[in-house]
């Protein structure tokens, strides 16, 4: 609960103060680059991050670790299990001591608070309000929500299974963290192409590479290939990082300082609602699978189950896109597309 409340109370805020504070200097045109670095920076302390806690969850590597500067301790499971937890909590009040070093821009005219309310909880809600409806007279932003919803949803959920894509595709599982780690390795890359598309493209050129990226990389880990799907899921996974680049960078673009972290909250929350929805939708599905398949060892049920199924992956971002790519063509002739 703590942990929800505190990711509610963060989301949209942090881009909305760093987009603020370029918009300040009258940089607000940098807005892609800064991004570009943000998301290339968090991929290569993503991997160190990663290797650290895969390291520290080791009992026999930290008893050994321990060894070697004369510290005679043997580690059990149970004490390297708190390990990760401990240095998260470390790292959140390294994070807190650099955040109390910050100055914070001083806001704009549009961002004081009503006089009449002073600020309130009330003034919140009605920008809340005011925000959604903002979104929804919108249609370049409330398009630009909604495929991203559709595209971060079942992303993401591919990448929640990637552990037993690799076990299909014989993959090692000593190795799955590395493999995580050269995942992450496409986010130093992908972020700088990105950034050039954006500048030098327009919107709906970005959505199409994007559903190319998608959907090649999907297709392909439908075929289960042995080692070699480890491409096309690499692939599928550099569309999640095109995918977040893309929305922020548009959003902050489009949306006012007074209610840009707002708006971005609305974004974060409409990711979290199709996860929430694909994560059932998919649950039920494996359970009919699961059904009609005869009696077998849990893990070839397991995998036979997956691979059954994974093929609506690609399916259902299809028809969403169909479905979408519709009503955006429909608002685009009957209401015009704000750029």
């Amino acid at each position: 609960m703590l942990s929800g409340l505190a990711e509610a109370a963060a989301s949209g805020a942090d881009e909305a103060i760093a987009y603020d504070a370029l918009q300040a200097r009258g940089l607000a045109g940098q807005w892609g680059r800064v991004l570009d670095r943000q998301m290339r920076l968090r991929s290569v302390f993503f991997i160190l991050t990663m290797n650290v806690g895969a390291a520290v969850y080791d009992p026999s590597l930290m008893t050994r670790m321990a060894a070697a500067v004369g510290w005679p301790h043997v580690f059990t499971q149970a004490q390297t299990l708190r390990l990760p937890v401990y240095l998260t909590f470390i790292l959140a009040l390294l994070t807190l001591a650099a955040v109390l070093g910050l100055e914070e821009t001083a806001p704009g005219g549009e961002n004081h608070p009503d006089p009449a309310t002073g600020g309130s909880v009330w003034s919140a809600f009605r920008l809340t309000l005011a925000s959604g409806r903002w979104i929804l007279k919108t249609p370049f932003v409330l398009m630009v929500i909604l495929f991203g919803m559709l595209f971060d949803g079942i992303l993401r959920m591919v990448v929640t299974l990637a552990s037993q894509y690799y076990r299909m595709v014989q993959l090692p599982e000593s190795s799955f963290g590395l493999m995580g780690s050269a995942m992450a390795v496409a986010g130093i890359f992908i972020p700088r192409i990105c950034l050039w598309i954006a500048e030098n493209r327009s919107p709906l050129f970005c959505l199409w590479s994007t559903t190319a990226a998608a959907l090649v990389g999907l297709v392909g880990m439908t075929f289960f290939w042995p080692l070699v799907g480890l491409l096309p899921a690499l692939v599928a996974f550099s569309a999640m990082y095109m995918v977040g680049f893309y929305v922020s960078y548009f959003i902050n673009q489009k949306a006012a300082s007074a209610q840009r972290a707002t708006v971005l909250s609305f974004k974060g929350l409409a990711y979290n609602i199709s996860y929430g929805i694909i994560g059932m939708v998919y649950a039920g599905l494996l359970e009919a699978k699961k059904s009609g398949v005869g009696t077998a060892s849990r893990q070839a049920l397991e995998n036979a189950v997956f691979k059954d199924s994974f093929y609506w992956f690609p399916t259902a971002l299809a028809v969403g896109l169909a479905v979408l790519a519709s009503a955006s063509f429909f608002i685009y002739r009957h209401r015009g597309m704000r750029r």
